[in-house]
């Protein structure tokens, strides 16, 4: 079944909006007249709106890095879904191995960060990946399973065919190293297998899974050649505008 690529870049804790915009229209320079893979960019939330209209005209799609599970509240810091629509976000990042592992976000809240975004009809990325120290002791699988069967509880099929996954080994996140393609294969694979066990084949066969965890202009395409591999979360090199290019133009 073809699934239609998807290249993200998340921009994380940089950039002034004036830089956030300037690399905005680069980008979407990069992505006019693609028809067969999708771009999308995740400013940091003080850039949100300024990037989105930046990139109006385009078919770059701008993502929260976050989103709260809310609609408004006493939620010091958090921004609501309903924010981040107003801002012209379609897509929220939610699970990033940096939100679990530095802000100690479990897998009862990322559910929550996930069923308020769907309810709003936003489209969650939910990033899932296994600690260096879990994939040396031989507990890769166990930890995918329970990411993926957490992140998914309560959701339907129906809201489920809305969700993006996205498998990054948290040793392979800004350290230089990659999974090998064949890695991440096996890792797609594997979560493709648990989606079908979830719900069925045909919707496992439809959810992209992305890849992410240093991928570079030198890296992207053996890593987008892999049958399950469906696009990348891009750290670093999303934010210059020439290797995002590159990734953006994989063959």
């Amino acid at each position: 079944m073809q699934r239609k690529p998807l290249i993200a870049g998340n921009w994380k804790m940089h950039l002034t909006i004036q830089e956030a915009v300037a690399l905005a229209k680069k980008v979407a320079a990069s992505s006019q007249g693609l028809e067969d893979r999708e771009v999308m960019i995740a400013p940091a939330a003080t850039a949100l709106a300024a990037v989105a209209e930046a990139v109006r005209t385009s078919p770059v799609v701008i993502a929260g890095q976050n989103v709260a599970w809310k609609e408004q509240g006493a939620y010091t810091g958090e921004i609501s879904p309903l924010m981040l629509k107003d801002a012209g976000a379609k897509m929220a990042i939610i699970g990033h191995s940096e939100r679990r592992h530095i802000f100690g976000e479990d897998n009862g809240m990322i559910n929550q960060r996930l069923i308020g975004a769907l309810t709003h009809g936003i489209i969650p990325i939910l990033c899932i990946g296994e600690t260096l120290d879990e994939r040396e002791e031989g507990l890769t699988w166990e930890v995918l399973r329970e990411q993926v069967r957490g992140g998914l509880e309560g959701v339907s099929g129906e809201q489920a065919a809305d969700v993006v996954l996205a498998y990054e080994p948290v040793w392979a996140i800004g350290t230089g190293k990659t999974a090998s393609r064949e890695q991440a294969q096996e890792a797609h694979q594997f979560i493709r297998g648990l989606i079908e066990e979830l719900y069925q084949k045909k919707l496992a066969e439809q959810m992209r899974i992305l890849y992410g965890g240093s991928v570079k202009p030198d890296n992207v395409d053996d890593l987008m050649r892999m049958p399950d591999v469906d696009g990348a979360l891009v750290g670093g090199a999303a934010l210059e505008a020439d290797s995002f290019d590159r990734i953006i133009h994989f063959s």
